[in-house]
């Protein structure tokens, strides 16, 4: 089932007269059977893959806080993330670990993918997505200490450049606790490498 995503219909037709240019300039037909509708789907996709920038992360945060007198450590591990590499815009793609230590507030769990998804879907860099999603959180519930590693694949770097299929990124960023205290921080490392379920 396809998520269902309201497209601007001006950036759309705007969009789609620009790949028809595009198509041509490489040296295809636009009117070839196969490409007749492909610039529309590509103005519609580029839409979609970037939606991010229509989102407020600390908002979708915000939607579902809650009190509590939990102080132990929160794990929400091996989060899909689909992102765009601003340089090249393509794809990356990979997992995301976080954690934080609440300070008398929680945040429903299925927020934490939500601002994943609010950062990832925009053209990015790795290691600002990483930041981003952690100074949001901080920003956000003000724990006792944030971490989050990010692993993943680009395509900038297997379908072109220098072609290393097999090669990934793993970025991480800590606060608080996870800076400041060496067993915390391996603490996390330990459960986000264990097979716990």
């Amino acid at each position: 089932m396809e998520n269902k995503f309201d497209y601007d219909e001006n950036i759309t037709l705007k969009l789609t007269e620009v790949y028809k240019e595009v198509l041509k300039d490489l040296g295809e037909d636009p009117q070839r059977e196969g490409l007749l509708k492909t610039p529309e789907r590509v103005a519609k996709s580029v839409q979609f893959l970037t939606q991010g920038y229509k989102q407020d992360p600390d908002e979708i945060l915000k939607s579902a806080l809650f009190d509590e007198d939990y102080s132990e450590m929160v794990i929400v591990k091996d989060i899909e993330v689909y992102s765009q590499c601003e340089h090249h815009m393509l794809p990356f793609f990979g997992k995301a670990h976080i954690a934080y230590i609440p300070d008398g507030k929680i945040v429903g769990l299925s927020k934490l993918p939500r601002i994943v998804d609010a950062y990832a879907r925009r053209l990015q860099v790795q290691e600002r997505l990483t930041l981003e999603i952690r100074d949001c959180i901080q920003r956000t519930l003000n724990p006792k200490g944030v971490a989050v590693v990010l692993e993943c694949s680009h395509m900038c770097m297997q379908m072109r450049g220098v072609e290393k299929q097999n090669s990934s990124t793993t970025t991480s960023a800590f606060k608080g606790l996870f800076m400041q205290n060496d067993s915390t921080r391996k603490e996390f490392i330990n459960l986000i490498q264990a097979n716990l379920h």
